[in-house]
């Protein structure tokens, strides 16, 4: 007999007294990457985002721009250090050549290397969007109250909401001319909190409330089936497993706490506590993407609120397991939440002047290359119509400008420039439109 030192080393072979022993089957845990894989996709929402990803990738560039002191305009000698500051897996030359309805490059008179600067339409539609956050701007401080008033205690912090700005529609200076304008609606207390300083009881019915109401006005359903129901909206190619159809008729029943509801209390433990728990953070989270711009927000930014909105659960999770209410796209670097109500066919259903603005800018950077000769062209008429030569007064004396002539005549656009070529950023004829018009050329 062979002795053995542990039972790993016992091996017992199935006969005819244990041949019916079966192994326990356990069931496959459905994790957030599970459902984030196997999710149905919607490839008008995950193209858009593709789309805005790149105006993002513009719009960084024209901050940076915009933050140098020296001038309107930049060297492309500069520029190609952001490119890991930007994020481009391309070089900055052939980047700025993809968009020349946005970016202009031109040769410097005097220092003769390559500058870029954005396009004139480029920059209406930024002061654009300005002038309309300017005007709505009590809009944003409703928005504002909403969210605090969704918070538990009536507060927020400042970091939340400065990630979150820009799809409020909130300018960059928003915490002193909005948050220090208005002081009789918030209060700022420790430097990075915002509270609110009254609770404004009109602005306490959510926009899924409004469907509801609609929705039992209009078609006449039952207000038993409405009361706590959301709008539903699957994907095309969405199938149903078996009972999923009974399990989201319950839960469109369930009763839950809704966002702007005070209550002392919550059992979570009770009888459909967990279910009306999550219901209740379902109703945050849609109520938040109802006060944005573009109804979407990365889910990264939405766990910065779960402290202050008392969400305990798992957000991308939550979101996941709801495919009827909000779409998670994947493009990019980030992960990105819809609204699904909100969109149809990639655009949104109700439009805004901020979303308007955004649009018209995102439209001219997937311009392209299209119509780039036609408008160079225009340029270069534009050009030829203004003359630069001088006049003289009756006295004989000249205004000062003339020097300007034999500076622009010797700029030759056939030099090489510090980027192997000027051809590879543009095939246009490339010339420095309207910095000498002081009498002075700013430099960089």
């Amino acid at each position: 007999m062979i002795p053995f030192t542990s039972l790993r080393d016992l091996k017992i072979s199935f006969g005819p007294f244990n041949s019916f022993s079966q192994s326990r089957w356990k069931k496959p845990v459905v994790t957030a990457q599970v459902r984030l894989e196997t999710r149905t996709r919607d490839l008008k929402l995950d193209k858009l985002i593709t789309h805005l990803n790149k105006l993002k990738t513009v719009l960084k560039i024209q901050q940076l721009i915009s933050h140098r002191k020296q001038g309107p305009f930049v060297s492309l000698q500069l520029m190609s250090r952001w490119r890991n500051i930007v994020g481009l897996n391309v070089g900055m030359g052939i980047f700025l050549h993809k968009y020349p309805h946005v970016f202009e490059v031109f040769k410097h008179p005097i220092r003769k290397n390559i500058c870029c600067r954005l396009s004139t339409r480029f920059r209406d539609l930024i002061d654009e969007e300005k002038r309309v956050m300017k005007e709505y701007e009590s809009e944003l401080v409703r928005r504002i109250k909403k969210l605090l008033m969704m918070s538990k205690t009536g507060t927020l912090h400042a970091h939340a909401l400065r990630l979150i700005s820009r799809e409020l529609g909130l300018p960059e200076n928003f915490w002193d001319s909005i948050l220090g304008k208005y002081s009789l609606d918030f209060r700022l207390t420790d430097l990075e909190i915002v509270e609110l300083v009254a609770r404004d009881e009109s602005l306490t019915v959510s926009e899924v409330e409004k469907w509801r109401e609609k929705e039992y006005t209009e078609k006449w359903l039952s207000e038993f089936e409405t009361r706590y129901a959301f709008p539903i909206n699957f994907p095309t190619g969405f199938k149903m497993e078996i009972g999923y159809r009974e399990k989201l008729k319950n839960w469109q029943r369930l009763p839950y706490l809704k966002p702007y509801e005070r209550r002392e209390g919550m059992r979570v433990r009770t009888c459909g506590g967990v279910e009306r728990f999550e219901k209740r953070a379902v109703g945050i989270i849609h109520e938040l993407l109802s006060l944005t711009v573009e109804k979407m927000v990365e889910v990264d930014k939405l766990a910065h609120f779960r402290k202050d909105f008392a969400i305990q659960v798992n957000v991308r999770e939550l979101l996941l397991k709801h495919p009827g209410i909000f779409y998670v796209s994947t493009k990019g670097s980030t992960q990105t939440v819809f609204l699904r109500e909100a969109y149809s066919k990639g655009c949104l259903v109700e439009t805004n002047p901020v979303y308007i603005a955004r649009r018209k800018m995102l439209d001219l950077v997937l311009l392209g290359r299209r119509n780039a000769r036609r408008m160079f062209h225009q340029e270069e008429r534009i050009e030829e119509g203004h003359s630069l030569v001088s006049t003289a007064d009756g006295d004989g004396s000249r205004d000062g400008t003339d020097w300007v002539i034999p500076t622009l005549e010797g700029c030759d656009t056939d030099n090489e420039d510090p980027l192997n070529s000027l051809d590879e950023i543009s095939n246009s004829k490339e010339e420095f439109h309207g910095y000498c018009e002081s009498g002075s050329c700013k430099t960089y």
